[in-house]
């Protein structure tokens, strides 16, 4: 690709989502949103095979979808109380499809089908953009407009995102496949607390992206796609499989590892909202996810797949580029869980 057109694409992938985040008028929001489908979609089909190219197109026609129900009820609401923001005075019938739209553009169940097989379709660089930072601008206008959703149907939908990302991971060999289910779980953690305290909902968006951002470098390191190919990098770089280890127990939610605190902090706060019945289920479906981030790090770091003799000469050191941020950001998804406390108050 061009360099001017990566710089051209890559500024308006980063400004899209500020924009929805920094604006307060509705019309706004939905051009950040679209900015960042604008923009990401030439990355989605840079592979130029077939694969990508059905996952550019299943994207697209997704989140356009998506944009235009928005459109739709930010029209609609302007026609009836005359503002560009949503009221206490709005009608319910526009939140809710507002809500829905937002779910298709996150990936939250039951509109999650897309996500998997696009993040299967691209690289590992422009999935991790598509897991982590395309994330912020739905989220974001989701968390200006918290005030006024319905808890019962956001409940629902967190639930079953919940339930679908424990439940789809479980048969999935392919590690692109696997973060995107453990993607449709942690935004079903996000949306469950999201009517109660939406700041828990930020704090859980900011430790998931450092969660993941670290798990994809880790594996980019390798070009790991499969259960297969991590297994062979104890030959080429035999700390990286002690690193999975801890960022996957780490996802799964164990403690005392970081990604125990989002956890922790919206069972709780579910518990002081009586909702004793979600958070059950929702502490449960968080086992069924560690079993499998459990069983993905026995099947790579405790044992080792037949490989022929060839293998074992490959040299230790293949990647001889130094990444300063990788060791940092381990630490930090990994270590983080003392500074609790603070990070609550």
């Amino acid at each position: 690709m061009n360099p001017i057109t990566s710089l051209v694409i890559y500024f308006t992938i980063l400004i899209g989502p500020l924009i929805t985040m920094i604006s307060t008028n509705l019309m706004s929001m939905w051009v950040g949103l679209e900015m960042s489908l604008l923009a990401i979609t030439p990355l989605l089909i840079n592979k130029k095979n077939p694969r990508s190219t059905e996952a550019a197109t299943k994207y697209f026609v997704t989140q356009a979808t998506a944009s235009m129900i928005i459109l739709l009820a930010i029209i609609i609401n302007y026609k009836q109380l005359g503002t560009w923001i949503f009221q206490q005075q709005t009608n319910s019938a526009l939140l809710n499809i507002t809500l829905i739209a937002l779910a298709m553009k996150l990936g939250l169940a039951p509109f999650h089908f897309w996500l998997p097989e696009v993040t299967q379709g691209t690289s590992m660089f422009t999935g991790l953009i598509l897991l982590t930072w395309q994330k912020i601008a739905p989220l974001s206008m989701l968390f200006q407009i918290s005030h006024l959703l319905n808890p019962t149907i956001t409940l629902m939908m967190a639930l079953t995102s919940v339930f679908i990302g424990a439940w789809g991971g479980l048969n999935q060999t392919q590690t692109r496949k696997i973060m995107a289910y453990s993607s449709i779980a942690h935004m079903g953690w996000m949306t469950a607390i999201l009517p109660y305290n939406p700041t828990l909902t930020l704090m859980n968006l900011s430790i998931y992206i450092i969660l993941t951002i670290p798990m994809f470098m880790t594996l980019m390191l390798n070009n790991s796609t499969t259960m297969n190919s991590i297994s062979l990098m104890w030959n080429k770089i035999p700390s990286t499989l002690f690193t999975i280890l801890l960022i996957l127990l780490s996802l799964g939610g164990l403690p005392p590892l970081t990604g125990f605190l989002p956890k922790w902090a919206i069972i709780t706060e579910l518990l002081k909202n009586n909702c004793l019945t979600v958070a059950t289920l929702m502490a449960m479906m968080a086992l069924l996810n560690l079993f499998f981030y459990t069983r993905l790090i026995y099947s790579t770091a405790l044992t080792m797949f037949p490989t022929n003799n060839n293998s074992k000469m490959f040299p230790h050191h293949t990647n001889t580029n130094h990444n300063f941020i990788l060791p940092t950001l381990i630490i930090i998804s990994t270590l983080t869980l003392p500074l609790s406390p603070q990070l609550m108050t």
